[in-house]
């Protein structure tokens, strides 16, 4: 670190705060070194070191519904068979359209 320093306050909810404190102690680093970290690359790499993207329609499309689901407090399953029915009808019809391209 250089001879001057200055301090960063960073407003954060303490569920983000508490789960990042987390996950960063679990591969050995604190909350201000992971920071410290992640700014250090921004300085060497002139931009954020991760890939942020934009969202394509299908994922904007479930997207929104997650929100209106919540929102609305309710479930796009009823109970979990109707979930993994869902899900295994899903699977079935992905591999169906593998087997088709290939």
């Amino acid at each position: 670190m250089s001879g001057s320093s200055s301090m960063l306050h960073v407003p954060l909810d303490k569920e983000t705060e508490a789960k990042a404190t987390a996950a960063l102690s679990a591969v050995g680093l604190s909350v201000p070194e992971a920071v410290r970290l992640f700014l250090h690359r921004v300085a060497a790499d002139q931009g954020l070191p991760l890939e942020l993207k934009v969202p394509n329609a299908e994922t904007r499309s479930a997207m929104a519904e997650a929100d209106t689901l919540a929102r609305e407090g309710r479930a796009r399953f009823g109970d979990a068979e109707t979930l993994l029915t869902g899900l295994e009808e899903e699977r079935r019809g992905l591999k169906a359209l593998g087997a088709l391209a290939g």
